[in-house]
């Protein structure tokens, strides 16, 4: 009931944090250059008819007026319509989630796969040579602009050794998308067989994926060494080594099991932070997702389109430390609520 309990009371809080960000959001996008207004209408467009238009959407009143109709239309699920698709922004969050859901996903296993071998075999041979190497790697995963290893990663294997497809989105061109199961080309192109889009949604997902998830893969194992260093240097490991135990006892079940809870926190972390900002990488490689998403959105000041970002990018936020703790309490059972 206390797990319950807590679940509910951090559900409640979400919504004063969703309010709060609703505000930020609102007020920044106030102060964007440009309007959208003038922005999608043609040239040809007389001034008295942009004027009009400014006044059906309301962006002629005061900003708390907007401020409050926004409110109210928020709390009907409408989070109004975009300027740029003449879409309703509820819709096009939900059809672009997936791509960036698909390709922060990918990229994640890569870095947790990575990433923790990485800095565990670092802290068992600390000074060492082995910890040298994973250090290098380590701190290129985190000093390595991620445009610039987006765009050498095209450069080789695109354009000079011709291995990867070009960055046209999740597949090819004259591909069509498979039939929406899931909203994941991978997942959906394997339930439906249809082999040829698996084989270039595959394609289309690795470069990016490696890109994302060799940056992700940086703090991760960092995280990783100074945590098993921290366990390996303990009471209870010494005592097991002077004990005996073979060392894959002592470095894998008793360490790296108490080194876990700070590895499972920063993975969260990094794995928040890449599915609201991985913009740069879906930029380069056109994918068509909630970076690219907000990156339009906010090139042709479209409020809407930017407040719903936020909001969504905010409640995903949320939740996933909500699960966190949850993770958190399951494993260590001296957290309590």
């Amino acid at each position: 009931m206390r797990l319950i309990r807590y679940a509910i009371r951090r559900i409640v809080l979400l919504v004063p944090v969703l309010l709060a960000a609703t505000f930020i959001a609102f007020a920044l996008t106030r102060i964007l250059p440009g309007n959208p207004i003038d922005r999608v209408l043609p040239p040809y467009i007389s001034q008295e008819r942009r004027e009009e238009i400014k006044r059906e959407a309301g962006l002629d009143r005061p900003f708390y007026e907007q401020f409050y109709t926004y409110l109210i239309e928020l709390s009907r699920g409408d989070m109004g319509v975009s300027y740029t698709t003449a879409q309703d922004v509820s819709k096009d969050l939900v059809d672009r989630f997936p791509a960036t859901f698909e390709l922060v996903t990918a990229a994640m296993i890569l870095a947790i796969g990575l990433g923790i071998p990485i800095g565990m075999f670092s802290a068992i041979a600390k000074d060492r040579w082995i910890d040298h190497v994973g250090r290098v790697v380590s701190v290129l995963g985190v000093s390595l602009p991620i445009f610039w290893l987006a765009l050498i990663l095209l450069y080789v294997f695109f354009y000079r050794l011709e291995w990867a497809p070009g960055p046209l989105g999740r597949i090819g061109a004259l591909l069509d998308a498979p039939r929406r199961i899931t909203g994941l080309y991978t997942v959906d192109a394997a339930l439906t067989r249809n082999w040829e889009v698996f084989n270039s949604a595959v394609a289309a997902l690795a470069l990016p994926t490696i890109t994302l998830g060799f940056t992700a893969m940086a703090p991760i194992a960092r995280m990783t060494r100074s945590s098993m260093i921290e366990a390996i240097e303990s009471e209870y490991v010494r005592t097991a080594i002077c004990m005996g135990l073979p060392e894959r006892v002592i470095y894998f079940q008793h360490a790296f099991k108490n080194a876990l809870l700070p590895i499972i926190t920063i993975t969260a972390a990094v794995y928040g932070y890449a599915l609201g900002g991985e913009v740069l990488v879906e930029y380069i490689f056109s994918w068509p997702g909630l970076g690219l998403y907000a990156f339009n959105a906010i090139l042709a000041s479209d409020f809407p389109a930017i407040q719903g970002f936020i909001l969504l990018v905010t409640a995903i936020y949320v939740m996933i430390y909500l699960a966190l703790d949850l993770v958190t309490t399951a494993l260590d059972p001296r957290v309590e609520f």
